[in-house]
């Protein structure tokens, strides 16, 4: 697996479902505008796929007030993504979910992010937090069976912000409000007094 980690995050123009409407997007005209909390998923119509794709639109608002934009991206059909929008969720459909969902067929956004499976099947589960320079600043790979924690990927968002905007370092557990540490030794020490 490679780690895209400090490094520009692939761009990519492809066609795209986004609130129930085709579109086009482009990651790069994000750039210097929005943070992008970009998210790979196995496929459209499946099992775990549509437990994580609601539960990022019910937090779409709290991504949308840390000025982050969702984008899902499967190896699915522009097609196969409208219809799954289309389908209520008590018949496993995504109906209500309103951020862009990108169409991979081709697989080369899946490629260049490295979450394509060796038999170039589907895309695991990957999650790429990019600031609004376009790095990636934050990223974590799930296998198949393993649904994302949606809190986690905010908490991720909040921890970046905090340190951009007060130059402060966020230790482990670290939620919104909790005590940060100046990136020192005496930074370090005065946490753990």
């Amino acid at each position: 697996m490679g780690v895209l980690v400090n490094k520009p995050a692939p761009d990519f123009e492809a066609e795209a479902v986004v609130d129930g409407q085709f579109k086009t997007v482009k990651l790069s005209a994000y750039k210097g505008k929005k943070y992008v909390a970009l998210f790979f998923y196995p496929l459209d119509f499946t099992f775990v796929c549509p437990t994580e794709l609601h539960a990022f639109q019910d937090k779409y608002a709290e991504f949308a007030k840390r000025d982050v934009e969702l984008i899902g991206v499967s190896v699915d059909s522009q097609f196969s993504h409208f219809a799954w929008v289309n389908t209520p969720r008590k018949n496993g459909g995504i109906e209500g979910v309103k951020y862009p969902l990108v169409a991979d067929l081709t697989k080369s956004i899946s490629r260049d992010y490295d979450v394509l499976m060796e038999d170039g099947s589907v895309a695991l589960r990957g999650f790429f937090l990019i600031d609004k320079d376009g790095v990636v600043q934050h990223q974590v790979v799930n296998n198949l069976p393993l649904g994302r924690n949606v809190d986690e990927a905010l908490r991720m968002v909040d921890a970046l912000q905090f340190f951009e905007t007060n130059g402060e370092v966020c230790p482990a557990n670290w939620t919104k409000g909790d005590k940060t540490m100046v990136p020192t030794d005496d930074g370090l020490k005065a946490y753990f007094k």
